[in-house]
């Protein structure tokens, strides 16, 4: 989805985090500012129900956080996702910023997906980690800005300066602010092997950093997706027979270990190609840069060079190796696709 960058009004730096939201699919997202609409001014509908959260990842936790909205609002409402960018804790710890699990861009789409009529990005500043509750909660009620009638939110939920603030600190704020708090329980599920497991962004880049994408895609809803414009490599690929789209993966994302992967290559509509994807630094060739790149099975006719694409990663199928040679290499890499051709059509 792409958002026009000349139709968006966006905060200077040092600005309050006064917002606008933004209706469904009319907006920028901007790293520096804010999501703003274009076009007439908005006008409030009957009921503003606001969820509010990182959402990273948008699993199916977060998923079921925003129909709840979705059903509150209902038909004459809006549902409306207030998220954060950059990851909070990237800005208050530097040093434990966790991988993001999706770019911010992609998080948007994902929660317009899920059925948010406005998504509002909030700039996670110094300054609004310095904010006290009270302050936090201002925000949510601003006639002018978000002005939820209700804000929905998880158990866990914490706010303000130090996290001072819990759910039953917004249900008080709530109270004298005029606005419903709806506090929705963490969701657990049994799973194999792992016993109940609270659906989590952590639990997923854990299943991630392990390489486990069926536990990933188990949380998620949808396998997990890297994405960006695909672009020149060494061609290596070509010269043993198997084309690869080098892409180019945005810092901080949650790439998953060194390997080989059965997974889909999503281009232009969205169209998913199947694929075995290589995440690593390419050691048979004496590389040392990590490289994710894609080879579309049984297609070598596709120019997909400053493409956007994305990158599913299905089933992980093994580890980087170092073959004695070359032609060992391409008969490992000829089963890895057959390998990936009879996982994906299964």
């Amino acid at each position: 989805m792409s958002y026009p960058t000349s139709a968006c009004r966006c905060a200077a730096a040092g600005d309050p985090p006064h917002l606008l939201p933004v209706p469904r699919g009319a907006g920028i997202a901007n790293p520096g500012g804010l999501i703003l609409p274009r076009g007439a001014p908005w006008q409030a509908s009957h009921v503003r129900v606001a969820t509010i959260g990182n959402f990273d990842g948008v699993h199916r936790g977060h998923q079921g956080l925003v129909g709840r909205a979705v059903r509150r609002a209902g038909d004459d409402g809006s549902a409306v996702v207030v998220t954060f960018d950059p990851h909070p804790v990237s800005v208050l710890r530097p040093d434990r910023a966790p991988a993001r699990l999706t770019t911010l861009d992609r998080r948007i789409a994902l929660l317009e997906r899920a059925g948010a009529d406005e998504v509002i990005v909030l700039p996670f500043t110094p300054q609004l980690a310095a904010q006290t509750p009270a302050e936090f909660a201002r925000l949510l009620r601003d006639p002018e800005g978000i002005n939820a009638d209700v804000v929905i939110v998880g158990r866990n939920f914490r706010f303000g300066k130090r996290a001072a603030g819990d759910v039953e600190t917004l249900t008080e704020l709530g109270r004298d602010l005029v606005f419903a708090v709806d506090v929705v329980d963490l969701v657990a599920e049994e799973i194999p092997g792992r016993g109940s497991v609270i659906l989590s962004s952590t639990y997923v880049r854990d299943r991630i950093a392990e390489g486990d994408m069926r536990g990933a895609k188990a949380v998620l809803g949808r396998p997990h997706r890297l994405e960006g414009p695909v672009i020149e490599g060494d061609r290596r690929g070509r010269e043993l027979g198997y084309p690869t789209a080098n892409v180019e993966v945005e810092p901080g994302l949650a790439v998953p270990p060194e390997g080989v992967y059965a997974g889909y290559l999503a281009a232009g509509d969205d169209t998913r190609l199947p694929a075995a994807i290589s995440v690593g630094t390419n050691p048979q060739f004496g590389g040392h840069e990590m490289r994710v790149e894609a080879y579309v099975i049984g297609r070598d006719d596709l120019d997909l060079y400053d493409t956007h694409v994305g990158l599913e990663f299905v089933e992980r199928l093994r580890g980087q190796q170092v073959f004695p040679r070359v032609d060992a290499l391409v008969e490992q890499m000829s089963r890895d696709v057959a390998a990936a051709s009879a996982l994906l059509d299964g």
